[in-house]
């Protein structure tokens, strides 16, 4: 059985948009016990926009996802589980508040950690 240790939401955003996602994940990070990350004002990794992570328990979900849907003020935010395999979180488990995006799955890997 997969084992879902965590999860990501990775709150998107333009230029335009930039202090909206970035005052969206410093209010998530003082609600809740999430981990922040970097502000990326550059494409990273599978993500077609900008983006900036939050990082978060399994525990958190019910209440962390429900607060994102309401309080993203129209940002798209992937969500995905961390189960060990990159390519499986971003492909097949993952889920869209907003608007979905086409991730480059090519820079995943496939393998379980």
């Amino acid at each position: 059985m997969v084992r879902i240790s965590g999860y990501h939401a990775h709150v998107y955003f333009d230029a335009a948009t930039l202090e909206q996602a970035r005052a969206l994940c410093e209010d998530a990070a003082k609600r809740f016990p999430v981990k922040m990350g970097r502000v990326h004002e550059r494409l990273i990794g599978p993500h077609p926009c900008w983006s900036c992570q939050l990082a978060f328990r399994a525990d958190l979900f019910a209440g962390l996802v429900p607060w994102l849907m309401l309080n993203r003020g129209g940002l798209d935010v992937l969500l995905h589980p961390i189960t060990g395999n990159e390519l499986r979180d971003h492909r097949d488990c993952a889920m869209w508040i907003g608007r979905s995006h086409v991730l480059d799955l090519s820079v995943l890997d496939d393998a379980e950690d």
